[in-house]
């Protein structure tokens, strides 16, 4: 039987499961509606969003929750953790059950420092307040953020790596949502660091500007950047560069790092002088599922904000179109989910992981609603979507736990990244799954 056919019969056992479950779902909670203080947001709340993980080299004060380590074998039956049958999930807000959960376990001055992780998960909560008007979520990342950001619009900060510019998407919302110049300010002086940031010869940015990141473009550190590009350009008035820089780096990226399969290789060394540089090509040797789901999410919300003659649309749709075709052949016909290293599913130790799942979810959808893919792609996001809902429940605690989700990874080989620890409630996933939450939900 081929994998397309297992696809479809498992997709249509989901179903009739999903109708027998209807009946025990539980009723979404009301919530008060409190507006925002400056109006219509800088990111479409009915739409959702974006989001990102670059060095991916693994803040420790990202990675929350119990970890486990090793493959183990899941089915797709519908339980929660006690064992007994769920609700029906898309019956259920896990948007706000997440955020409420996470906003339980961490406090904004102990959720961690100043990091992409963070801010990918603050990026999700922002989007759960676009859509329920909770003013305590916009609260939250506001003193979140006012720990670096002083009154004078100081923030203690290098950027001397695409990492470190992730979070920066929090300055041009809190400028968007509060007025106050000093967040501008702050945001400012990522964009004045990119004129001297270093660069391949055909203009990428380096992943880091340190030793061992030299030359190198991962294909995470186009989420960390040009998100934050588009969107500051677009509270500024500044998207005649912006568009351009951004829409430039992710051609710059794709060339380098995508294959004939649409999948993208995890990195890419111009010296090749990296121990995981192809010695011709430059390449890292694997598609790891994260790596290619934050160039994934990168494409399409930078394609949002291009204006629809900009000269590189063309090219940037062509790469999701490629990328989107290699998302469907590779993934898993059982789970609707995505493999850890995404083109050997075949291979036991392999294991899918939850993020990437998110992240493909969230470009596949976001893509179809806005006409940069074919329509039938819409099921692969909504299989994907069925399946990441797997992995999210309600402890004892009354509080979620998403798991399976990877650790911050750098560059390796496949026994790298198989054996990288598989957390629960890690940021990298809490992040992606809201941003996939708020894109689908609804769909």
């Amino acid at each position: 039987m081929s994998a397309r056919v297992r696809g479809a019969l498992a997709a249509a056992l989901l179903s009739c499961a999903a109708l027998v479950c209807t009946a025990l779902a539980v009723p979404n909670g009301t919530v008060p509606a409190a507006r925002s203080a400056r109006g219509e947001a800088i990111v479409d709340a009915g739409d959702a969003g974006d989001a990102g993980d670059a060095g991916d080299a693994g803040d420790a004060a990202a990675v929350a929750g119990a970890r486990t380590h090793g493959a183990r074998s899941y089915t797709n039956a519908d339980t929660s953790a006690s064992g007994r049958p769920s609700p029906d999930r898309s019956a259920t807000d896990w948007s706000t059950a997440l955020v409420e959960s996470t906003l339980a376990r961490y406090t904004p001055d102990k959720i961690g420092g100043w990091s992409y992780p963070v801010g990918l998960y603050l990026y999700g909560q922002y989007l759960v307040h676009q859509r329920t008007h909770q003013q305590r979520y916009l609260d939250y990342i506001k003193q979140y953020v006012d720990r670096f950001v002083d009154s004078n619009g100081n923030i203690d900060q290098s950027f001397n790596s695409l990492d470190s510019m992730q979070a920066g998407r929090l300055l041009v919302i809190l400028h968007h949502e509060t007025g106050a110049h000093r967040y501008q300010i702050a945001a400012q002086k990522i964009r004045k660091r990119l004129d001297s940031y270093p660069r391949t010869a055909d203009g990428g940015f380096w992943h880091a500007t340190s030793s061992s990141r030299a030359h190198q473009l991962w294909a995470d550190g186009v989420y960390m950047v040009t998100p934050f590009l588009v969107e500051y350009g677009k509270e500024f008035g500044d998207s005649a560069y912006a568009d351009d820089e951004a829409a430039r780096q992710l051609t710059v990226y794709g060339g380098h790092l995508q294959r004939t399969n649409g999948l993208l290789r995890h990195a890419y060394d111009e010296s090749k002088a990296a121990d995981w540089a192809d010695t011709t090509t430059g390449q890292a040797p694997e598609h790891w599922c994260r790596a290619v789901g934050w160039y994934a999410m990168a494409d399409a919300t930078v394609l949002d904000a291009l204006p629809a003659d900009h000269p590189r649309r063309a090219q940037l749709t062509g790469i999701l179109r490629k990328l989107a075709s290699g998302l469907e052949k590779t993934q898993d016909p059982l789970s609707g989910r995505w493999f850890q290293v995404m083109d050997k599913g075949e291979r036991p130790d392999n294991w899918t992981e939850t993020s990437c799942s998110s992240m493909f979810a969230f470009a596949l959808s976001r893509g179809v609603q806005r006409g940069y893919l074919d329509r039938h792609y819409a099921k692969v996001a909504k299989r994907a979507y069925g399946g990441v809902l797997q992995r999210i429940s309600l402890g004892s605690d009354g509080r979620t736990h998403l798991t399976d989700i990877t650790i911050g990874t750098n560059v390796g080989n496949y026994d790298y990244y198989i054996d990288r620890t598989r957390a629960t409630n890690d940021f990298h996933g809490l992040g992606a799954f809201l941003i996939m939450s708020e894109q689908l939900r609804a769909r």
